[in-house]
């Protein structure tokens, strides 16, 4: 009686990158500087001018890189760009398209959208802001009010336009 055993190759313990293009990257340890990488799957990952299109890892930290989309435990951007962002704790110093997490610091940050029980921050600048503690200099384009009203507005909008076309188009 044989049995057959086949075992996953195993990951190498320390990955670093310099000056390289590569699809993925699978190891414990990910340090990139000038480099990019399609997808990183990581316990740690450093992006130093790098570019990375999705990062999926317990710490990520990011300086001076662009992300398209990193899960991460912990992560910190510094200067750094951001597609969406999924933390639990998330330190931004940079830009971001949108941010999923449970704290949130901000340094000097634009975001598109921020959800997050918790935010922190010395100068926020948002479109839309969903969390219900704020602390620090927030500007956004819509609040709580104003969301309410484009919403109260885009839904009779909706609905005279649907009534036209019925009265329009509708069948005798």
């Amino acid at each position: 009686m044989t049995e057959e055993y086949q075992s996953e190759p195993e990951s190498p313990q320390v990955t670093n990158l310099a000056q390289v293009d590569v699809e993925t990257v699978n190891a414990e340890l990910v340090r990139m500087h000038q480099s990019s990488a399609g997808t990183v799957h990581s316990e740690d990952v450093e992006l130093n001018l790098s570019a990375a299109g999705s990062v999926n890892a317990k710490n990520v930290s990011v300086r001076e890189s662009l992300v398209g989309a990193a899960q991460a435990e912990e992560m910190t951007i510094q200067q750094g760009l951001a597609g969406a962002a999924q933390a639990e704790t998330l330190s931004l110093n940079g830009a971001a398209g949108m941010v999923a997490a449970g704290s949130v610091e901000f340094g000097k940050a634009y975001v598109g959208l921020v959800a997050a029980r918790e935010v922190r921050g010395e100068r926020i600048e948002s479109l839309i802001l969903f969390s219900p503690k704020v602390e620090g200099n927030v500007s956004t384009v819509m609040d709580t009010r104003s969301a309410l009203i484009a919403g109260l507005v885009g839904g009779l909008f909706a609905g005279i336009m649907l009534l036209l076309g019925r009265m329009l188009f509708g069948r005798k």
